[in-house]
């Protein structure tokens, strides 16, 4: 049992998406329903808050500089400070369906699923952006898309639709994309929900549990090999981060919680391992 330490008041109504790259000042994440990326400073601690529309969903650093982030309907290109944000074509229509949590592949493709702001079963879908700028549809009947990361070889992708408490996995190569989903973990329903998810240097998966206020350390074959506590039901997403990249950072949300519930939620936490993850992947699209 591993315990992880507040580094931030709870400065996000919804935390988000940590991610960690050695081209920003530091750990980046977003408060997704304010429409916020939010940004910790390595070295002064100071946090800034960068706006970029009604939803900030998921981002990544661009190979060729710069930010590639989803929004509330598709995807936007920005610059490294999001002085200019973008958008793509919108992906849909629907006012009712929003981006929720995304990721890159191997080969510089970014992703982000899709849900149902009443979360309604099989709203949602898995959209990929390629590197040429086109987009597509490749998982369809989603109800919450969430955690998606990759093995270190880059051959097995994981997946989270929420409400199937599975973590599932597929086969992966640059040609075929995404195959062959069988499901890899079995989530418990009295330890929470799956949410984001990260894969650390040695193979094994990093799950964050909605109201199950931990992060659950599991071997690629669904053995539970470590859990973290945290003082907030509602964790979201965890990365590895620090210039070692032995630091796992991990996002909660008080949404939906009332003003006095849960001191901590909303803030940023940080557990330090006896384990490294991986870099983070980048977009390979337009600098």
């Amino acid at each position: 049992m591993t315990l992880a330490e507040q580094i931030t008041a709870p400065v996000a109504d919804h935390g988000e998406g940590p991610v960690w790259h050695h081209g920003w000042p530091g750990l980046r994440w977003v408060d997704m329903l304010a429409g916020d990326v939010l940004e910790l400073h390595s070295r002064t601690g100071e946090i800034r808050r960068l706006g970029v529309g009604t939803v900030a969903a998921a981002l990544r650093p661009r190979a060729d500089g710069g930010v590639v982030i989803a929004i509330e309907r598709g995807f936007a290109l920005a610059d490294n400070d999001f002085h200019t944000v973008t958008p793509l074509p919108e992906l849909w229509s629907d006012p009712g369906i929003r981006m929720n949590e995304g990721s890159c592949d191997p080969d510089g493709r970014f992703y982000c699923g899709s849900m149902g702001y009443d979360a309604a079963s099989g709203a949602g879908a898995l959209y990929r952006l390629d590197p040429d700028g086109t987009t597509r549809a490749v998982l369809d009947g989603v109800t919450i898309s969430n955690g998606l990361a990759w093995s270190p070889d880059g051959t097995t992708a994981y997946y989270v639709d929420t409400p199937t408490q599975c973590i599932d996995a597929f086969d992966y190569d640059s040609e075929s994309g995404l195959s062959h989903r069988r499901t890899a973990v079995r989530i418990p329903e009295e330890s929470g929900s799956p949410d984001g998810l990260t894969v650390d240097a040695d193979g094994n998966i990093w799950v964050a549990l909605w109201n199950g206020g931990a992060v659950h350390q599991y071997s690629p074959t669904g053995t539970l090999l470590d859990i973290i506590h945290l003082p907030a039901a509602q964790v979201t997403a965890c990365t590895f981060g620090g210039p070692n990249l032995n630091e796992l950072y991990i996002t909660t949300s008080r949404n939906g919680l009332g003003d006095n519930a849960e001191p901590a939620a909303g803030a940023l936490f940080r557990a330090t391992l006896g384990v490294t993850g991986l870099p983070t992947s980048t977009y390979r699209g337009p600098g």
